[in-house]
């Protein structure tokens, strides 16, 4: 068993696919890969949607992609009681060219800021970013990133545009030895940094009071976008009452291109965790340890 490959794209359920082009395309800069489209059977099937209708816009930003779902009958909203400590949180980081620029074009899209004070730049300690955090019309969390020098800024240098593409998704996590398990063991990523964030910038940049964060990046074999596990010591993490599914709007799920998915869903299986293949063996699906949706897709040869 050979793990994953790639992080290929981020996959979000939405209520609205209109809504969410206009929100994507004119407040980040992305542009569709192709009109709405049912979502192919070995996904709808791996990811139980049984008759519901369900449908699949994918958009690009440079070279990475966003997968957005729209599923008739729908599941629950994204929950009103929220905070980044909680683990269905998940964002998607997208570096910029210039904050301040960025910041103008969003800002039109008017959406619901998480961050306080505007963009914080962090300490050198926590990596001397400067940052922002919102929440898209769904409630799913986004961050902008400008990153000042060293490797990832380097990453990004010569992607055009002021909106360069998507760096990583951050989860929160509860338990963080459980998710480091769950994404190095069968999935083969590996990590490449640890840190721990905290301050007063961090707190305004998280919108809690006083958080001391481990921060983990985890990398596949092609490294971007890659994973990051957000642990925070505190405030403890607050799960919501039960968890998200495929139909819900708070489910965001990590979509990996593998070798073979059966394989992959045979070594999780075998370490506890529950999935479901489809019956063409090109697609799989299960959660993590806190519920992050994970779809599995065999690569392309």
């Amino acid at each position: 068993m050979s793990g994953v490959s790639a992080l290929v794209a981020v996959s979000r359920t939405v209520a609205d696919l209109g809504r969410t082009e206009a929100f994507y395309r004119d407040g980040l800069g992305f542009a569709r890969v192709a009109p709405p489209e049912p979502v192919p059977a070995p996904i709808r099937e791996a990811m139980g949607l049984g008759s519901a209708r369900a449908t699949r816009l994918r958009m690009r930003l440079g070279a990475q992609a966003m997968d957005f779902l729209a599923v008739d009958p729908p599941g629950a909203p994204y929950p009103l009681a929220r905070a980044a400590t909680d683990p269905v949180f998940q964002h998607v980081a997208i570096p910029v060219r210039d904050m301040e620029a960025a910041m103008r074009q969003l800002g039109a899209r008017s959406p619901e800021p998480i961050s306080r004070g505007g963009p914080q730049r962090l300490p050198a300690s926590s990596g001397g970013v400067t940052a922002y955090k919102f929440r898209d019309g769904d409630g799913h969390p986004v961050e902008l990133i400008l990153f000042p020098d060293g490797p990832a800024a380097e990453r990004w240098r010569d992607a055009p545009g002021l909106f360069l593409g998507i760096d990583h998704s951050a989860l929160t996590v509860s338990d963080c030895e459980a998710a480091l398990r769950f994404f190095t063991g069968p999935l083969g990523l590996a990590i490449a940094s640890r840190g721990l964030n905290a301050g007063p910038e961090q707190e305004r940049l998280d919108g809690v009071p006083d958080p001391e964060v481990d921060v983990i990046g985890l990398t596949p074999p092609a490294a971007t976008p890659h994973v990051e596990l957000l642990h925070y010591r505190r405030p403890p993490p607050q799960a919501l009452a039960g968890r998200f599914g495929p139909r819900d709007r708070a489910s965001t799920r990590l979509v990996f291109a593998a070798p073979d998915p059966g394989d992959l869903a045979a070594a999780l299986r075998g370490a506890g965790h529950t999935l479901a293949l489809s019956r063409d063996g090109s697609a799989a699906y299960g959660v993590g340890p806190d519920g992050h949706g994970i779809l599995f897709l065999r690569e392309s040869p």
